[in-house]
């Protein structure tokens, strides 16, 4: 539209003639209006340079050139705050007031320039150049000037501003140049735009700038009018809700319920409840929304969740803390038996938080065998410092969802679970127990191993942002208790932020105690007996520590006794309450029947081939026989038993060391050449790994192909290298249980394991014989019941009788 309004605008310039004069006349600055010619404009004159002026045009021909300011703040313009294009205006009328000031009336005539101003007697004389322009009219010219009419008819409708009879006879000309100044002085514009329109002198070119303009001004009149149309509709629907509102609380109070103000309820509580300032103003303004909200929309109950979760949530609520070491070592002590080094660590770690005025939130993670009580030391860990216990089990969680918790986008979001467990604390320093985070996957969903990072991490958790909430919480004051059974699983990053203290499995004597002190009590109570219903022996807890149970905790202990004492209530039901039952072990197999474990797991005679080892699990340690056969072949070596790659490549090193030293032990150099060996280790259902069984293959590889018996009552472990050395192990404590357990009471351990001892209890040392050892070559001397062949480097013959007792060819060494 515009181009064709610029292409209109060229055409017509053409058919126009303009002439030109310059005048003398006096000039008034004008502010906040332009005056455009046929225009008839009241105003006031009161600055003194302005009243000079007007006077100097009364006593000449009344007409004076009026400019419009630049700025209207300025009260004293100099020629260069002054539009240069303006009106020539004939003075109509002119009233004096009592105020000094005078009321004018001016018809605006022709629009003129000025090309000098200057200042005299304190008034501005103008030199102007008076521009007219004769236009020829043409049909085309008609067809704009009614186009423009009628867009300025429809303006007049749309701005209510503007009364349309008024307008509408002065719109009645045939001469281009009064329509388009009649039409922008009647416009209601800027003063900048409205000074663009006087400053074009050629009448065609200014219809088609009008049109445009007019275009534009009826278009954004038309967005307004949707708008307030919008608005409007709206207004009424919420005041149609309003009513209803106010009418259903009339009801109320009418029917007695009375009339609550929840608003400032939830005002008040948003101030006490010691928010940080940040989280406050989100409250603020999540409860001004709420209030402008219609109580029965969807939006009102999603926003009075999230505020009634952060009012939920403790922001300042801290349990008091009890500071005492006396009492915390008491309450672990009568909680727990055994457990020194953990014992120790915690009070240790508690010295600390009373020496410090604002102990950061520290993050413990106990890791151990099942049942050997580390949920329960994070119970008494809260116990002894008088503060809230949560537990959170992590078990299964594959969502990060779960720690984070939904966006408000989601219908039905809720918190995370670390928000909804300090709302179920109700304080921001309980102790949080994350039970069996090395349980945790990973899926689509999220990592929430890696969700977890910001909550352990004391340098972090401090501003913890919760994505419900998504607002920062602290938990720097929390004491994080993190629970485990291994710790591989557990990735690299969240095991750096926390403090990792293991506890070992329970020996014998500290499983009877624990039953004496803690297990029979509980499960007296819990089956509704005395202790004169029943009595257990001490060697009664023995047999069935030995009998019933293979474990490195006391979780199947306790479930033991537990059968126990069912059994003996039934008794009591039956017999009367005095009745009383006395458990040994001449009759513990009245009550618990048949044994379900050996008293030993180690084979009765020395035997060729075969070994007792040692073997660290989940579930503590345990004994592992290896076997091993040698059959006619031709060099094959089998592997069965469920052995993972590791352990295979063990094997596979074990028997190159014997190839390595079969001069040694006796055998020809190519022995293997006319053999199959077959290396097996039992309880083939279950998956076995690991390198510590090294030297045990070793040792069942030198027995079965010597013919030499392996001593029955020594077991071991220790990795092997191809050179014969024997490398440290892990697990030293449950391996040695697992071995003590069994009655295995002499153990071959690699010389670097030594150290480890240190941390072994008295009891279980003093009860064993521990070979330390660095090369394979003393393993065999200690685990051998018979001596090896003294072998020297030309001991042909020997070599040759001894594979000829396996059926080997002998190959005399050159």
């Amino acid at each position: 539209m515009k181009c064709e309004a610029e292409r209109k605008v060229r055409f017509f310039v053409s058919q126009s003639r303009e002439t030109s004069e310059l005048r003398k006349l006096p000039m008034m600055p004008i502010r906040d209006m332009v005056i455009f010619p046929y225009m008839m404009t009241p105003f006031v004159v009161g600055r003194e340079s302005s009243v000079r002026a007007l006077e100097e045009a009364l006593t000449g021909d009344r007409k004076i050139f009026l400019a419009t300011q630049h700025d209207a703040s300025i009260d004293e313009p100099h020629p260069k705050d002054i539009y240069t294009v303006g009106t020539i205006g004939n003075i109509v009328q002119s009233v004096k007031m009592s105020d000094g000031n005078i009321k004018v009336l001016v018809e605006g005539i022709e629009r003129a320039q000025a090309m000098e101003i200057v200042d005299t007697d304190g008034f501005f004389i103008a030199t102007v150049r008076v521009s007219t322009s004769a236009v020829e009219m043409t049909k085309a010219l008609e067809q704009q000037m009614q186009h423009v009419t009628s867009t300025f008819e429809q303006y007049v409708k749309l701005q209510q501003a503007l009364n349309y009879e008024t307008v509408a006879a002065a719109l009645r000309t045939d001469a281009p140049e009064k329509l388009t100044d009649t039409i922008a002085a009647n416009l209601q514009l800027p003063i900048e735009e409205k000074q663009k329109i006087l400053n074009i002198f050629d009448p065609v070119e200014r219809l088609g700038h009008v049109a445009d303009v007019l275009e534009m001004e009826i278009e954004k009149l038309n967005m307004d009018r949707n708008i307030q149309s919008r608005v409007k509709r709206q207004m009424e629907k919420a005041q149609k809700e309003y009513y209803l509102n106010e009418k259903i609380k009339a009801i109320q109070k009418e029917l007695g319920r009375g009339e609550k103000n929840e608003f400032e309820d939830l005002k008040k509580k948003i101030e006490t409840s010691g928010m940080s300032k940040d989280v406050m103003e989100k409250a603020m303004q999540e409860l001004k929304k709420l209030e402008a909200m219609p109580p029965m929309s969807a939006e009102s109950t999603v926003s009075r969740n999230y505020l009634d979760w952060l009012l939920a949530v403790p922001w300042k609520k801290k349990s008091k803390e009890i500071r005492s070491i006396q009492h915390a070592e008491k309450v672990l002590n009568t909680d727990h038996y055994g457990l020194e080094k953990i014992k120790e660590r915690i009070l240790e770690f508690l010295a600390v938080r009373q020496l410090v005025k604002n102990p950061k939130g520290s993050i413990l993670c106990f890791v151990g065998p099942p049942g050997v009580g580390k949920t329960s030391l994070g119970m008494s860990i809260a116990k002894a410092t008088g503060r809230k216990f949560i537990r959170m089990s992590l078990g299964g969680v594959r969502d990060e969802a779960e720690i984070r918790g939904h966006r408000r986008t989601y219908i039905g979001a809720l918190p995370g679970q670390i928000i909804q467990s300090m709302k179920r604390a109700g304080t921001k320093n309980p102790v949080f127990v994350l039970d069996e985070i090395d349980k945790m996957a990973s899926d689509f969903r999220g990592d929430p191993a890696s969700a977890l990072l910001e909550v352990l991490d004391p340098e972090q958790n401090s501003s913890f942002q919760d994505h419900y909430l998504d607002v920062e919480y602290d938990l720097s004051q929390v004491l994080f208790v993190a629970t485990a059974n291994v710790l591989h699983t557990i990735p690299a990053a969240l095991q750096d932020r926390m403090e990792i203290l293991r506890l070992h499995g329970y020996t014998e004597d500290e499983k009877v105690e624990i039953a004496k002190q803690y297990l029979l009590k509980k499960q007296r109570v819990a089956c509704g007996l005395t202790e004169k219903n029943v009595v257990f022996q001490n060697d009664a807890i023995t047999e069935i520590i030995r009998s019933y149970t293979r474990e490195a905790g006391v979780r199947n202990l306790e479930r033991e006794i537990g059968n126990v004492c069912r059994k003996v209530a039934r008794r009591v039901v039956k017999n009367g309450a005095k009745h009383k039952e006395e458990i040994t072990a001449a009759n513990l197999h009245e009550f618990q029947g048949v044994a379900k474990f050996r008293s030993s797991q180690v084979h009765e005679h020395n035997e060729v081939g075969l070994v007792t080892g040692l073997a660290w699990t989940e579930m503590g340690g345990s004994i592992l026989s290896t076997e091993v056969q040698v059959l006619d072949g031709k060099g094959k070596l089998t592997l069965t038993g469920q052995l993972g790659d590791v352990m295979q490549e063990s094997a596979q090193a074990a028997l190159s060391y014997i190839r390595s030293r079969a001069h040694h032990l006796g055998l020809a150099r190519d022995f293997y050449r006319n053999v199959d060996i077959h290396v097996h280790v039992p309880e083939g259902a279950i998956p076995k790994d690991g390198p510590s069984a090294g030297i045990t293959m070793a040792t069942a590889l030198a027995s079965a192909l010597t013919r030499i018996p392996v001593r029955r009552d020594v077991a071991m472990t220790g990795e092997i290298t191809l050179r014969g050395t024997v490398l440290p192990i892990g697990g030293l404590k449950e391996k040695l249980l697992a071995a003590h357990r069994a009655g295995v009471f002499e153990v071959i351990l690699p010389e670097e394991n030594q150290k480890d001892v240190a941390e072994i209890p008295e009891n279980l040392k003093s009860a064993m014989k521990l070979h330390f050892v660095q090369v394979m070559d003393d393993v065999l001397k200690i685990a051998l019941a018979g001596a090896l062949p003294e072998i020297t480097e030309d001991a042909s013959g020997v070599l040759a009788g001894v594979a000829a007792a396996h059926g080997t060819e002998t190959v005399a060494r050159q």
